[in-house]
């Protein structure tokens, strides 16, 4: 038996007598976000509800955009709802807030409107289930968090929608949980190779502190940073906008920020430059990574470099073996596969 062999061994015992919640608990807030719709994100963040119910932490629960129906819209499939348990606090829209069967104290309420009126922020005085709809954005999200903290939260968790990766970004959330399974498809080997990318953009190296120092405040457009330190601007407003003219590129030198997302277009435009092994790409953070894994790869192994300013933490990763309509996949072989292919403890919260 290989190294390998009992390393993935040792990951595949490891994740049958602990989880992940100790990690958590060294977080302030952290994103539960899938890969795909129905990969289990509600089942996770049920899971983590139920594991704190007793902790001595202030826990709070949101979402953003709608979470927590009990009937899935796109695939009319019964979904688990959220859990809420007594003291634990909860935002969601005033809508919302009036169809609970619970007692609850209102903490606060937004002046900011959602489709289904302000955010309330309440505290359970007794268990109950809830639907949550917190803020439409992730900047809203921010400030939310933020605020939640003036009322003694000591830990935020956000149920992601869709598969809206940016709530995984360093900016909104300390750490991140990845829920991965059968929705996003019905083949291990696809599916592990689908989730071992979205893990490996995570993992993206981060730039130094005295570059990130000099390129976070950077909003918007492209810039470049020479090889004294000096950042420029180049005027372009985004990668959208280069189209297949490079020479915009490289004037004062091979280090190049892009604010916003970047694309597979702008990858086979770097990839194409003479310079490609002087290249350093550098981005906020893998959340602007809009790239797939076969131009990613090209990239790379033509020598070009993509860094981080700010590293997402992940938490943990979880699978749902489930698919809404289609086929179940063993979920034993499913976490065996994953733990092999990534090297780290990956859980079934429904077999914890």
């Amino acid at each position: 038996m290989n190294f390998r062999t009992l390393w993935t061994f040792a990951l595949y015992e490891l994740s049958h007598f602990m989880d992940f919640i100790d990690d958590i608990l060294k977080c302030s807030s952290v994103s539960v976000v899938g890969l795909e719709k129905n990969t289990g994100k509600t089942e996770t963040l049920n899971y983590i509800v139920k594991r704190l119910k007793d902790s001595s932490k202030q826990i709070a629960i949101t979402s953003i955009g709608i979470d927590g129906e009990s009937i899935d819209s796109v695939y009319q499939t019964k979904k688990p709802e959220i859990d809420i348990f007594e003291d634990m606090i909860f935002v969601t829209s005033e809508r919302f807030f009036k169809q609970r069967k619970f007692p609850a104290e209102i903490i606060a309420v937004s002046d900011r409107h959602t489709a289904l009126g302000r955010l309330v922020t309440a505290q359970a005085k007794a268990t109950g289930k809830v639907l949550l709809s917190g803020p439409a954005d992730t900047i809203w999200l921010q400030d939310l968090i933020q605020s939640l903290r003036t009322h003694n939260v000591d830990l935020t968790l956000v149920d992601g929608a869709l598969s809206r990766l940016s709530l995984a970004s360093p900016t909104v959330a300390d750490g991140m949980i990845l829920a991965t399974g059968a929705a996003l498809s019905s083949n291990i080997s696809q599916l592990v190779k689908q989730t071992k990318f979205a893990y490996k953009l995570i993992n993206l190296e981060q730039a130094d502190a005295v570059v990130a120092e000099k390129l976070l405040p950077l909003q918007k457009g492209i810039w470049e940073m020479d090889s004294e330190g000096v950042v420029h601007n180049l005027n372009i407003p985004s990668v959208f906008t280069l189209y297949n003219d490079s020479g915009q590129l490289f004037k004062y030198g091979t280090m190049v920020f892009v604010a916003g997302a970047i694309s597979d277009a702008l990858l086979k435009n770097l990839r194409n430059q003479k310079q490609i092994k002087e290249i350093t790409l550098i981005i906020k953070d893998f959340t602007k990574a809009f790239i797939t894994e076969e131009i990613y790869n090209s990239f790379i192994k033509k020598g070009g470099r993509i860094k981080v300013l700010k590293k997402s933490k992940l938490v943990t990763i979880t699978i749902n073996p489930t698919a809404p309509k289609g086929r179940n996949l063993d979920s034993e072989e499913l976490q065996n596969a994953l733990q092999k292919a990534l090297e780290l403890p990956v859980f079934d919260v429904r077999r914890l």
